[in-house]
């Protein structure tokens, strides 16, 4: 289990970072995973390296049976098993735990999509919606890689209307089976699962969730998908004609599939940002080797600043959204120890928990994917010519990135739901938004204060500029909800505004207690290279903030109305100026010298 710290640990609520601040000792951080999470991590890895990366090229070919003996491997290891209770063959181990071994996977292009659709969104809803009898029957199975699952919601007209399904389920005149017809598209392990987890209309309107076996009558399978990327995962049409399904193999209750299928998203967003952190940390590996190794006017190409900026925004991107990843795992940790603690049992609080921290789930999705296709774009850029070939790794990494900002949602899905769920918490009263939107709007009002300063300390000034971007959020969001009101909706452009300022904020935050702790425990010297991290990453978070501000305050207001919220929003994001430059230089020498990612 993890180095939880979590005895009498003040624990924010899902979407609070907004209005409250965090103790730096009260979050989790990667250097206190402990050694037998370690271990599992490298087992992972080692699996990648030894089993995976040596028959990219035939799984990209889909040689017959390849990926699914992979993944029969696995289970044979352990690798299904971590976060599934030990009554049905599991290891009941943490959620970060998870986490880490969904990031420790990640640089296996096309395997972790096989896997986390399997060990997510294929087996999850069983574990979690399913009777006794259907978790007895299947879990032990999937848990061992016997069998192999998949996950069917989305049909041809429904993309991210995910609900709007139009296959159909009947009850048949027995009351024995549900007689299923219809086709889902774009099925992840479709060409090899033994079991699929299908969402259909019971009388047009019930959206309700089914189990069903590969071996039942009426099941059928389209050609493999011709994709862009991720071309080793098994990608196909799924169509059920007359399907019969024993009425045993209903998941959960009739009419609730919505409650499965946003339910298990919220897991399978924060579970994509590890994959594609996991991703982004081997493709920066291969670019710091290949810097050291290409020559150009007699030196290695790490020598020249372009080239070490690259190599050191690479990290502080990496280094960031780990930090954020991992804060949010431990709180949704908290918090299912919270309601099992009230009578929840395990899977219903995991789910509660994950619930309640949809918001940052929704966030890290889209700052993971965005940060592994900024980090494969610069590794291409970093090869030159060379990241262009099909002969070398970036080719494979470019092409495979891209889906993640499609997958769980699209990014842009994500960037509303961010602040759509913010506001309703606001509105059901689990979120306090009104008083800290007030006093901003008073602040601004008010004469500035230029009296004493607060006492100086190491990270005074990030912690001053962290506070004044949530302040930022604040007048903004608060601007566009009095501005919009019911139609706050139909303003996409500026809901995204708003949701990039959340990010970057929470990030920069995540970030900076990072550091912080990690300072109170190796000291300033050994943590000289992470303070840089950090500084550099608020830096870049006040000008995201400003830039995004500055376009949804254009956009809402004008006047004098404008003016005000616009000199509002240059008061909460002023900072002094930071050598951004040296920082970088400083964070890259250390990856150079290490011909590795060290971060």
């Amino acid at each position: 289990m993890a180095n939880t710290t979590e005895n009498k640990t003040a624990v924010l609520q899902g979407g609070e970072f907004l209005i409250k601040e965090t103790n730096p000792q009260d979050v989790f951080i990667p250097a206190e995973f402990n050694e037998e999470q370690q271990m599992m991590a490298q087992t992972c890895r080692d699996f990648v390296r030894e089993e995976v990366w040596p028959l990219l090229e035939r799984l990209d070919n889909h040689e017959e049976g390849l990926m699914e003996n992979l993944m029969k491997k696995a289970g044979e290891l352990g690798l299904f098993a971590v976060s599934i209770p030990e009554q049905y063959g599991g290891l009941n181990m943490d959620f970060n735990t998870a986490l880490l071994v969904t990031e420790s996977v990640g640089g296996g292009h096309s395997f972790p999509v096989a896997f986390a659709a399997h060990t997510g969104i294929g087996m999850l809803p069983i574990l979690y919606f399913g009777t006794e009898e259907q978790k007895q029957n299947y879990i032990p199975k999937l848990v061992s890689g016997e069998w192999t699952s998949a996950y069917c919601l989305t049909e041809p007209g429904s993309g991210s209307d995910a609900l709007a399904a139009k296959t159909k389920a009947v009850l048949n005149e027995a009351g024995t089976h549900y007689i299923l017809n219809g086709q889902k598209m774009w099925i992840t392990n479709a060409g090899f699962a033994d079991v699929f987890v299908v969402f259909a209309q019971i009388d047009g309107d019930k959206f309700t969730g089914f189990i069903v076996e590969r071996g039942y009558k009426g099941v059928s399978l389209g050609n493999e998908e011709h994709k862009m990327g991720i071309k080793g995962s098994s990608t196909r049409q799924v169509f059920f004609e007359d399907c019969e399904v024993p009425k045993e193999n209903v998941l959960g209750e009739i009419g609730k599939g919505h409650l499965i299928a946003f339910n298990i998203l919220n897991i399978g967003r924060i579970k994509l940002c590890a994959a594609t952190l996991g991703a982004s940390k081997h493709v920066a590996d291969l670019s710091v080797k290949y810097a050291n190794e290409r020559h150009q006017f007699k030196l290695p190409i790490s020598k020249f600043g372009a080239i070490k900026y690259k190599l050191a925004e690479q990290a502080i991107r990496i280094y960031a959204v780990e930090s954020a990843l991992y804060r949010c795992g431990m709180d949704i940790y908290r918090k299912e120890q919270e309601l099992m603690a009230g009578g929840a049992d395990e899977n219903e609080a995991l789910l509660g928990a994950a619930r309640e921290f949809a918001v940052e789930c929704a966030m890290l999705k889209v700052e993971g994917s965005e940060v592994l296709d900024y980090v494969v774009d610069e590794g291409v850029q970093i090869y030159g010519g060379y990241g262009f070939s099909a002969d070398y790794p970036m080719d494979r990494a470019y092409r495979d990135s891209r889906i993640n900002r499609i997958f769980e949602g699209t990014n842009e899905i994500n960037r509303m739901l961010t602040v759509d769920m913010i506001l309703k918490k606001a509105m059901k009263g689990e979120l306090d938004l009104m008083g800290p939107a007030q006093a901003v709007q008073q602040e601004l009002m008010a004469i500035p204060d230029f009296g004493a300063e607060e006492e100086e300390g190491l990270f005074t000034a990030e912690h001053k500029a962290i506070r004044n971007l949530k302040k930022a959020i604040l007048l903004t969001a608060g601007t566009a909800v009095q501005k919009y009101m019911n139609s706050l909706a139909k303003e996409q452009e500026v809901l995204m505004n708003i949701a990039d300022m959340a990010i970057k904020t929470y990030v920069a935050e995540s970030t900076l207690l990072r550091v912080e702790k990690l300072v109170s425990q190796k000291g300033e010297e050994a943590a000289a290279n992470e303070m840089d991290i950090v500084r550099v990453v608020v830096n870049d978070a006040v000008d995201t903030t400003f830039r995004a501000g500055k376009e949804a305050i254009a956009a809402m207001a004008e006047g004098d109305e404008q003016r005000l919220l616009f000199m509002g929003l240059k008061r909460f994001t002023k900072r002094d100026l930071y050598n951004t430059k040296e920082a970088r230089r400083r964070i890259a020498a250390a990856m150079i010298e290490a011909n590795e990612f060290v971060y």
